[in-house]
């Protein structure tokens, strides 16, 4: 259910673009345990003078950003555990991993309006959010 954009600063094939969204979903799938099928994201390519990078980082066109937006109640280990595998993830396809920032928004289940303008709190989401 997190709802997740993920921001670059260069050009990528419709395939690296593709390996890229894959490597963030993959690794809430396994950090998160969100069903494998339930996969909302994003990926916004900027121009590099629209999206400065933080100074002293050797390939500044791979500065990635990723904010997420999830529904609250996840433990410390989970969000750690999450970090970890999106920067994993992302260096198998040439992102260092002082390169990745993850920014994780939690927000209450009655902020969320789902499946049909129900307010989260309503709706069984198949899935459980304590990890």
């Amino acid at each position: 259910m997190p709802a997740t954009t993920i921001e670059v600063r260069t050009t990528y094939s419709p395939a690296e673009e593709t390996a890229i969204i894959d490597a963030v979903h993959a690794a809430l799938v396994e950090a998160f345990r969100i069903p494998a099928q339930d996969k909302t994201l994003r990926l916004i390519a900027h121009e590099p003078h629209r999206f400065p990078c933080p100074p002293g980082k050797a390939k500044p066109e791979a500065f990635t950003l990723i904010s997420i937006d999830a529904f609250a109640g996840r433990s410390l280990d989970a969000k750690r555990a999450l970090y970890r595998a999106i920067v994993r993830n992302l260096e198998l396809l040439g992102i260092p991993p002082d390169h990745v920032k993850v920014v994780l928004r939690e927000h209450p289940t009655s902020n969320w309006g789902i499946r049909g303008g129900q307010a989260g709190c309503d709706v069984e989401i198949g899935f459980k959010v304590e990890v």
